[in-house]
């Protein structure tokens, strides 16, 4: 489960730019070439984030498809396959692009109490 791998990074990130502060939710953007599923993501990220200013918190994934442009036909599109073939014409004869993004986006914090 390559998911636990990645969300031990997340969360070290998260724990470097929070700096000791609760965090109630973090944002995600994950391209679909890391092959992540979203049920695995979300426990591995409970997982990662035990003992963690992550810990409890809740993870957005928001999966980023591969861009598409067929040779063949011209057709553009976008895919979840890492191999994508064309919609239109079946043409495996692609430019692909993107789908291989890695990036917290961004951390809410949990409300301090006063004192």
């Amino acid at each position: 489960m390559h998911e636990l791998g990645i969300c031990e990074s997340i969360v070290d990130a998260v724990e470097r730019r929070a700096a000791g502060r609760p965090v109630a939710r973090v944002r995600v953007r994950m391209g679909t070439l890391h092959l992540v599923h979203p049920g695995a993501f979300e426990q591995s990220f409970a997982i990662a984030a035990t003992g963690t200013v992550a810990d409890g918190a809740d993870a957005d994934l928001v999966l980023v498809p591969v861009e598409g442009r067929c040779r063949a036909c011209g057709t553009t599109f976008r895919s979840d396959e890492p191999s994508p073939a064309c919609p239109s014409c079946a043409s495996f004869d692609v430019d692909a692009s993107g789908g291989d993004e890695l990036m917290l986006e961004s951390i809410e914090y949990r409300p301090t109490p006063p004192g």
